[in-house]
């Protein structure tokens, strides 16, 4: 059975509304583990803000991933501002990673998905190909995008280029910390975001790999929800945990690799 015939068996259209709450939720998820860690970094408790900056990092990419599938409940315009300002506090621009990830859906796991490149990788590889996969995001944003994405792009760069000269300048240590956690991060996101929930897969790609386990996905914030994404991408992260349930109901068959 394929992906096609699976979304078939699921209901899963009444998941992409969000009440008011959850809207939220969705976009204002990742406040909290900021403000805390940039108030433990200011007072140089670094060690104890490196938990908080880790959420904050996985928070605010469950909010743009949101935002690249037009899953916050949000106008276009605020979906794009929650896009521009998390590229400054992720350090990477925010609508290149966007432009890869919907070319990942499109063509996922093939040589035209650059996004997927270290699925096929062993992990310590995907590991130490994260600074490569941060570049190639951007170049080819810059080849195959068209002017709206570059114009993005470039804007976010330039606002990136800008706050890191006023905060090396003015030797800000707290945000100098902040902005180091979150280069760690995006050079490991060909592992964590790409890897661990695609590798072995490449027989039906569109099948990714999934989560089971209450604390795991609470802990994770629902982001290895991933075979659900891939199958329903429309449905915003805060209702897969409901979407996971019904496949696992209309589909007790399928086998679902896990995560970890």
């Amino acid at each position: 059975m394929n992906h096609l015939e699976l979304i078939k068996k699921v209901e899963w259209k009444d998941l992409k509304e969000l009440s008011v709450t959850e809207m939220l939720i969705e976009n204002n998820i990742s406040l909290p583990w900021l403000f805390i860690s940039l108030i433990l970094a200011y007072h140089e408790y670094y060690w104890l803000a490196l938990p908080f900056s880790g959420f904050y990092f996985l928070t605010a990419l469950r909010q743009v991933h949101n935002g690249f599938h037009k899953s916050l409940g949000t106008g276009k315009f605020l979906t794009w501002l929650s896009l521009y300002l998390n590229s400054m506090l992720m350090m990477t621009s925010i609508h290149a990673v966007k432009f890869n990830h919907i070319r990942h859906h499109k063509f996922c796991l093939s040589e035209e998905d650059y996004e997927g490149r270290s699925a096929s990788m062993k992990w310590y590889e995907a590991i130490l190909y994260g600074p490569k996969h941060m570049f190639l995001i951007h170049w080819i944003t810059w080849k195959k995008a068209n002017v709206t994405y570059k114009k993005n792009m470039l804007t976010e760069l330039i606002s990136i280029a800008a706050f890191t000269g006023i905060v090396v300048y003015f030797q800000i240590h707290f945000l100098i910390y902040h902005m180091l956690i979150m280069f760690l991060g995006e050079f490991l996101m060909a592992f964590f975001a790409v890897w661990t929930v695609h590798h072995d897969t490449h027989e039906n790609p569109h099948i990714a790999r999934t989560q089971r386990g209450s604390w795991k996905n609470k802990l994770t914030f629902s982001m290895f929800y991933h075979m659900e994404h891939h199958l329903f991408p429309a449905v915003p992260t805060i209702r897969l945990p409901e979407l996971a349930q019904r496949i696992d109901q209309a589909l007790p068959e399928l086998e679902k690799k896990q995560t970890f």
